[in-house]
């Protein structure tokens, strides 16, 4: 991921510390479970959170990010296509981390932090493939070809974009939903799962003008 920092709204937020005696009311703590977390999705651009004391501070930024899912940035939106090196947060994730923030964030017992910093998975490089198509609006595959990845082009922030593909026998496979995009998130997105899809087949987009989509076929 990139390094980014928080927007002003967020630094005016984080300014009003969750502080020592709020009230814990969750079993939840840094040592145990949410230091795990935030190793694994947010250190990788946010060294400050790798200690308790310098993460404590962004507690409530860090919630409001994660749950409007603006944190790890991506672009994909979670439930449509699947991605290799996708690196958003779960929903147990999310859960978690809310829960933690909202019951007093406790720091824990030191003994249980993690001996070593888990590493991220690595970021997915490009399979083979046969050829790549650019799509503005709609292709229809004259032979069988599989999708291995996809790449957006001319999407503007905060733009939407959509692709799906409509087999013959009329059945849908959603592909990607790329929403409040962000040019610096520009990537390869490449499935875990790449279908094959028959002939006749449409791939479909749905976008602003002057915006196509890369089709990496095999």
């Amino acid at each position: 991921m990139r390094q980014r920092r928080f927007r002003p709204a967020l630094l005016a937020l984080a300014a009003a510390p969750l502080w020592a005696h709020d009230p814990v009311t969750t079993k939840l703590t840094w040592t145990q479970e949410i230091s795990r977390i935030v190793d694994k999705r947010c250190v990788s651009c946010h060294k400050e959170f790798r200690a308790y004391e310098t993460a404590r501070p962004w507690a409530k930024a860090i919630r409001d990010e994660v749950t409007s899912r603006r944190m790890p940035p991506w672009g994909a939106v979670k439930g449509v296509g699947g991605f290799v090196a996708d690196p958003s947060l779960s929903g147990p994730e999310i859960d978690m981390l809310v829960a933690w923030v909202e019951g007093g964030a406790p720091e824990g017992d030191p003994a249980y932090l993690p001996h070593r910093v888990p590493t991220a998975e690595p970021a997915a490089t490009l399979p083979r493939y046969a050829r790549a198509v650019a799509v503005s609006r709609q292709l229809v595959l004259s032979q069988p070809a599989r999708v291995v990845a996809v790449r957006p082009g001319g999407l503007a922030d905060h733009a939407s974009l959509e692709a799906w593909a409509l087999r013959p026998d009329g059945e849908v496979d959603r592909l990607i939903w790329l929403d409040d995009y962000r040019t610096v998130w520009t990537r390869n997105y490449v499935l875990r799962e790449p279908p094959l899809l028959p002939a006749g087949t449409r791939l479909k987009v749905k976008a602003e003008p002057g915006t196509a989509l890369t089709f990496f076929l095999r």
